[in-house]
């Protein structure tokens, strides 16, 4: 009989939690196990398997991403929404680094995983910034790899303590993101 109080969802938000103190890496069943009291064989009876704790963790990191990526830019446009949208993804990244490697690697198991619309709704919100730059649909899919490269390279460096240099961490990213809006200003407006 499964241990009250634990649940699929809760036995995910703990190993998303643990995930985030000891990084994703060393998440492990026998560490979740500790950490909720419990027997390791517990655990499965709520998630198949360390395997499907990552994935679970995924999906929850692609939907809380796109909650917070939505939720920052809801009512803005242009270098706004992009400013608000690249905060809130190096925001998230920085709180929760090991949920955010757990949804950087992942892939659907199939046509009706959670995981594609949880990752679609990252991709929408992100989607839903460049199109107040009315770019040409040909150039939209590129311009979203690019967003999502260069966001993802900063607030990955920065959360692992890459960045070494004197100059100061926030100068940099404004001047990345101010950067990004006029380059794609530019693509929206190639007289300027």
């Amino acid at each position: 009989m499964p241990r009250a109080g634990l649940a699929a969802a809760s036995v995910t938000e703990a190993g998303a939690a643990l995930a985030d103190e000891v990084g994703f890496d060393q998440l492990s069943m026998g560490l979740l196990a500790e950490r909720l009291g419990v027997k390791t064989p517990s655990l499965y009876k709520h998630v198949d398997n360390l395997a499907d704790l990552n994935h679970r963790i995924a999906i929850l990191a692609m939907i809380e991403l796109g909650d917070a990526l939505r939720d920052a830019t809801q009512g803005r446009a242009g270098g706004d929404a992009l400013a608000a949208a690249a905060q809130a993804m190096r925001a998230y990244v920085k709180e929760h680094p090991g949920r955010y490697a757990a949804g950087n690697g992942a892939q659907p198991t199939g046509p009706d995983d959670p995981l594609i619309p949880a990752a679609n709704r990252l991709l929408g919100s992100l989607s839903a910034v460049l199109r107040g730059y009315q770019l040409e649909p040909s150039d939209e899919i590129h311009a979203l790899r690019m967003l999502r490269s260069i966001l993802h390279g900063f607030a990955t460096i920065e959360a692992t303590g890459g960045f070494q240099f004197d100059t100061d961490i926030d100068e940099s990213f404004t001047w990345m993101v101010d950067l990004i809006d006029r380059g794609l200003q530019t693509l929206s407006h190639p007289d300027r």
